[in-house]
């Protein structure tokens, strides 16, 4: 009897639970279909299953000599002993086995596809920081002329901040003046330009002044938080002007003591005093004691606007604002590598600043923008300024109305659709600017949600790189809890036979406690008082902290591409960090692309499709985008000096700090103010050293032509339509809710 070989590939027949059994040559016989001479070798014929016969089928394959197959009929299996039951069975697995490969072959293409999609699409996200990545190319290709380029009408200015007329070098001193200077980092730097004009017109020689942000910060940390050299470089400040006026870095050893003794008069100087106040009264006290002490709380010391006659005082300004008060060595090339850190990918980036402080928004009462507890910390920031003088007006006031003026600032979702308006692609490196954010992280949502790629100084920094800049700081005494000190086991007893007749009622459970992280933050006591405590040492340190990360956004936004202040020109009086950024890149470079929006009329603008912010109609895109651009221009410039000159010289330094390297017949007609000032024009033709240094440097970047400046074909179409002339203007001045247009930006 032959035993039948194993049938093979039981995932290919619908017999593989059958394919071990064994067929006798008594079997084989009773098929008609095998013939009989076939079935007496038992070592000739082995059984396979074959995938063909679903009724029941079954391959005989020969193995010695000609390959045969044979197949058995329905009546042969059956005669085998196979039930036709079983042969059903065996075909539904089957079927179930192919459907289930199928399946699995199509989730693993759909996975494959899926995988690739992804791949390609995360080429255009940069997560945290912007790094190299091969979507990107390297040079100016993204470097669209109409968004990143520079302002041809303002090309002529260049900076020019040396004397004209005859300027003695400082002889005999009439004295020394040593100041402290309170406020933040925009304070700070305005406050110093000033002293150091008044000490050039009071002959008098100048101590380094002190740095004191916080009225308590003395003790808090090393001697760095009241000196000079602790956000400037003290040497260069004193090179750089020691052809103005003398300066030292303290008075000499008998003065010194005096001074502890209090011998020498201090004065209190009001914001934006007149040359005349310190010619009556303070230079003679100054020729009397030979020394006298100014405190300066307020941003500033001098009269933003003097006569025409001093003008060499303004360029002595410019002189200290913009080549004087270097940054010192580690913040300088921190800020290097940040900048070399955003352009890495090979691209432009434009920087914002919120300009949202608690100050400010308390001053000109926007607390309604706001939700929960910044509400109430603004209003109670408002009450203690109406407490002190400050603010004259009512404790409640509507924050919209405030805002309609152009009062209040724009929030972070209005600027990320002004932008998408613009045409910036979503893709745009942004900066963040500013220490200090009130609302949080929260406001910023809507704009992460625009532009996804928005950094600042912690996602483009380490946290060790950030803290080489605090220098050695001595520890401070900890704010936690003090735990009760435990009982011995001998003083419990004693307790316990001290105490009274038992039994005895069992003492109210204590109350929850406060735990740590619920009293972090500058705003934990709002839930507990009504009274604002005082700043712990903590609170000091963190707010001294702010000039460092401020000294770090000021570098990275004075380098920017593109600058778009949110709130600028508040109109307090106050210098503001976004205003001191405009006037130093209108200095530095004044065809930079510096935005200088009037907050009245795009909040007017943007009220007109408040209910449909995300899909605004293509006539508001195209006013949007003529206000912002003639921002940039000659008109942005005027309205600039209209409104920020008057409180601040550093805002806007021309014309008498800037000089224009273009021919006689080109010169700007002279702009005037309503006093008499000059606005815009005026200035002086530059030298000829350097009008002959920019031709050259002209004609090499003439050679080397950007192949970026060509916009998208939509900036196209747009840009056709604004330089059609009349014919667009008249489709401008339609009325917003006639438009049934669909911008092609949405």
């Amino acid at each position: 009897m032959a035993r039948l070989a194993r049938l093979a590939a039981s995932n290919s027949s619908c017999y593989s639970t059958w394919s071990d059994r064994t067929l006798t040559p008594v079997h084989l016989a009773q098929s008609p279909t095998i013939p009989p001479s076939l079935v007496r070798h038992e070592s000739n014929y082995s059984i396979t299953p074959t995938r063909t016969t679903c009724t029941g089928c079954l391959c005989l394959r020969f193995l010695p000599g000609p390959q045969a197959l044979f197949h058995w009929d329905k009546e042969a299996m059956l005669t085998l002993g196979f039930a036709q039951d079983q042969c059903y069975q065996m075909a539904v697995k089957n079927k179930f086995k192919l459907f289930a490969l199928v399946g699995i072959a199509f989730c693993v293409v759909s996975l494959l596809v899926h995988l690739l999609l992804a791949d390609y699409s995360a080429g255009d996200i940069i997560q945290y920081r912007p790094t190299a990545d091969k979507i990107y190319q390297h040079g100016k290709k993204f470097r669209y002329r109409k968004l990143w380029g520079s302002i041809q009408s303002l090309e002529s200015l260049q900076p020019f901040a040396n004397p004209r007329k005859a300027y003695p070098v400082p002889g005999k001193q009439n004295g020394f003046i040593y100041a402290k200077i309170y406020g933040g980092f925009d304070h700070i730097k305005s406050s110093i330009c000033d002293l150091v004009a008044v000490s050039r017109l009071l002959n008098a020689t100048l101590v380094v002044p002190e740095i004191q942000d916080g009225i308590h910060s003395k003790g808090v940390s090393s001697s760095k938080f009241k000196r000079f050299s602790y956000v400037y470089n003290e040497e260069q400040f004193i090179a750089a002007l020691s052809n103005d006026l003398v300066i030292v870095k303290r008075l000499p050893n008998d003065l010194r003591q005096e001074r502890k003794r209090n011998k020498f008069p201090t004065f209190p100087i009001r914001y934006l005093a007149p040359p005349s106040f310190y010619i009556n009264e303070i230079l003679p006290k100054l020729k009397q004691s030979k020394a006298i002490g100014l405190l300066i709380t307020d941003g500033g010391c001098l009269e933003s606007i003097l006569p025409p006659d001093m003008e060499e005082y303004q360029r002595l300004r410019c002189r200290v604002a913009f080549h004087a008060l270097q940054f010192r060595p580690e913040i300088q090339a921190l800020g290097n590598l940040m900048v070399e850190r955003l352009r890495a990918s090979g691209r432009p980036y434009l920087a914002f600043h919120p300009g949202l402080a608690r100050d400010t928004l308390a001053f000109h009462g926007c607390a309604e923008l706001f939700q929960d507890v910044h509400t109430e910390l603004i209003q109670y920031r408002r009450k203690h300024m109406i407490r002190r003088s400050i603010v004259h007006g009512n404790l409640s006031i509507d924050s919209a109305s405030q805002k309609r003026k152009g009062l209040c600032p724009l929030m972070p979702e209005e600027v990320g659709l002004l932008l998408r308006a613009m045409g910036y692609p979503p893709d745009t490196i942004i900066y963040l600017a500013g220490a200090e954010m009130f609302g949080g992280q929260r406001v910023l949502v809507p704009l992460r949600a625009l532009y996804t790629n928005l950094v600042d100084r912690t996602s483009l920094c380490s946290k060790t790189e950030l803290s080489k800049l605090l220098g050695p700081e001595s520890p401070l005494p900890s704010n936690l809890p003090i735990p009760i000190p435990q009982k011995s086991k001998k003083q419990l007893i004693e307790e316990w036979n001290k105490a009274g007749p038992r039994p005895r009622p069992l003492p109210p459970p204590p109350a929850r406690p406060f735990y740590q992280y619920e009293k972090e933050g500058w705003y934990g006591w709002i839930a507990e008082s009504d009274i604002e405590p005082d700043p712990s040492a903590i609170d000091l340190r963190l707010q001294t902290h702010r000039l460092i990360w401020n000294a770090l956004d000021y570098y990275v936004s004075v380098e920017a591409d593109v600058f778009f202040p949110g709130f600028h020109n508040d109109g307090s009086g106050w210098p503001d960090f976004s205003s001191l950024v405009i006037g130093h890149r209108l200095y530095q470079m004044a065809s930079s692309r510096t935005y200088r929006p009037d907050r009245k009329t795009l909040v007017t603008l943007l009220d007109s499709i408040r209910d449909n912010l995300y899909h605004p109609k293509h006539n508001w895109t195209l006013l949007v985008r003529e206000h912002l651009n003639n921002s940039l221009g000659v008109n942005g410039l005027i309205m600039e000096a209209q409104m920020s000159k008057p409180r601040s010289f550093l805002s806007h330094p021309l014309p008498e700090c800037s000089c224009r390297a273009s021919k006689t017949s080109e010169v700007q007609k002279l702009v005037k103010g309503p006093n008499g000032e000059i606005l815009f024009g005026g200035e002086e033709r530059c030298p000829e050293w350097m009008v002959r240094g920019l031709n050259l440097v002209l004609s090499e970047s003439g050679d080397s032509k950007d192949e970026g400046d060509e916009l998208p074909e939509d900036e196209i179409d747009l840009e056709s339509q604004q330089d059609a002339g009349d014919g667009s203007r008249t489709e401008l001045t339609r009325p917003i809710e006639q438009d049934e247009e669909i911008d092609p930006d949405d």
